[in-house]
């Protein structure tokens, strides 16, 4: 019983630690990605890079995420790792609810 216990917190911890690691991304990408080929090229190259966990290109907005562990890679690397592949990458911070054109409309009233 008492093996099992700490089997149990130790996977427990493994997976907090884990967690805890994990990190997530969004860029945009000049030129940007406009067709499969580019979603293909993108994938193909970054997911070598060391810590790349998820790329996710998305068509629609034109931007790519990328989940990434903390301990290994950083956002600098990563755009690194886009200019290898004549790609010219920036971090696009999320909106913050009060920037929103909604919200300001709504504040101002």
């Amino acid at each position: 019983m008492k093996k099992l216990f700490l089997l149990t917190f130790a996977l427990f911890l493994a997976v907090l630690t884990q967690a805890q690691t994990k990190k997530e991304v969004v860029f945009s990408t000049e030129p940007e990605i406009e067709c499969q080929s580019c979603v293909k090229k993108i994938k193909d190259n970054l997911r070598f890079e060391k810590g790349v966990k998820a790329i996710n290109p998305d068509l629609n907005t034109k931007l790519v995420t990328i989940q990434y562990d903390s301990e290994k890679t950083n956002p600098e690397n990563l755009i690194k790792a886009f200019a290898k592949i004549n790609y010219k990458a920036a971090v696009v911070e999320p909106k913050k609810e009060a920037e929103k054109p909604d919200n300001k409309d709504k504040q101002e009233k």
